[in-house]
């Protein structure tokens, strides 16, 4: 029996998008909750808990895009097609993010404002537009053959855009529960409150994508409701209740300051994993399979060496980043 090379780049890719989605979904809900922090002061300390790390964050995104180039060449040209302008959205947030970001530590007083507003901004766009890139992925494509056979707005659809606020549902949750193990005093009880919030909004909202996925997809209803299947998956709704209920309880703790942030990481992998369920095996859904849009097995497994070489190496470098910067930063002084 041969190795399944397929399936491992699967693994990689989902790896590579689940850790970009942890680690860069808290910082950008820092972006999404700017508005609602007024003080210059804490705002700087929210910036401050992720200045060290925040570009390094990024690195699994680009890591995602390399393995489907290298590994699934068809999926890669047809979803850049297919999502090209929620794509092309993502990263104009996320570049004009950037440069606020940088921008606004060496603004004066008169233009800081501007640059804020900037950060919060490109939050906004490029939160919204991986909820938009997702909930078309979730929907399907027109497909002729293995090409694109649809238009640059059929992404753009009433799923698609409720997919793109609930992201920011989700990253505000990220983002809250993060300022919560980083920060102390007043934002630290601000972020507790919106932390409630959102955890609450988190779970209507996947309640409200766990009806209408199988509502509207046929296939999918037949993943979650046929038998035995219903059985083995029916622990993941429970599991997503349980784990809302212990995150609401444990924020009234006001004692623990990490654990919402660690519950609010496994609220977010356990709706990962329902959409792994969901979709798999398609990777350009609703038909093709990742067997179907692999690369030759030479060229896939040239790339695989590589890759098993250098995905330890980022979780290293990313590991010691985060605890050389593991305490909180002091406001007006940064990290001691």
């Amino acid at each position: 029996m041969g190795i399944d090379l397929s399936l491992i780049w699967a693994v990689i890719i989902a790896f590579g998008l689940m850790m970009y989605v942890i680690m860069d979904g808290f910082d950008l809900g820092i972006g999404i909750l700017f508005p609602f922090v007024p003080d210059r002061q804490q705002r700087d300390i929210m910036i401050n808990t992720v200045a060290p790390v925040w570009d390094g964050n990024e690195t699994w995104l680009v890591l995602g895009g390399a393995a489907m180039f290298a590994a699934f060449p068809l999926a890669y040209g047809f979803l850049l097609s297919a999502l090209y302008l929620p794509l092309m959205f993502m990263l104009a947030g996320l570049i004009w993010r950037g440069v606020s970001f940088e921008f606004r530590f060496k603004a004066s007083e008169r233009r800081r404002p501007f640059w804020d507003k900037a950060f919060a901004f490109g939050s906004y766009v490029a939160t919204f537009s991986q909820g938009v890139a997702l909930g078309a992925f979730i929907n399907g494509f027109k497909i002729d053959g293995t090409t694109f056979a649809g238009a640059a707005l059929d992404c753009f659809t009433p799923f698609s855009i409720f997919t793109g606020f609930a992201l920011m549902v989700a990253y505000a949750l990220l983002g809250s529960t993060w300022l919560i193990m980083k920060t102390s005093d007043e934002l630290q009880r601000r972020m507790r409150d919106r932390a409630e919030v959102s955890s609450i909004g988190l779970l209507i909202v996947i309640i409200i994508v766990s009806v209408w996925t199988p509502l509207a997809h046929p296939h999918i209803a037949a993943r979650w409701f046929s038998l035995p299947n219903f059985f083995y998956l029916l622990p993941v709704p429970f599991l997503v209740l349980g784990v809302t209920w212990l995150h609401l309880r444990i924020l009234r703790r006001r004692e623990l300051h990490a654990a919402p942030f660690m519950l609010a990481l496994l609220m977010i992998f356990l709706g990962y994993t329902g959409l792994a369920i969901s979709m798999w095996p398609y990777i350009i859904p609703p038909s093709i399979t990742i067997w179907a849009a692999a690369s030759p097995p030479e060229s896939s497994g040239f790339a695989l060496v590589g890759t098993l070489l250098i995905v330890p190496i980022v979780l290293g470098y990313t590991i010691w980043s985060y605890y050389v910067f593991r305490d909180k930063p002091v406001a007006g002084e940064g990290y001691h």
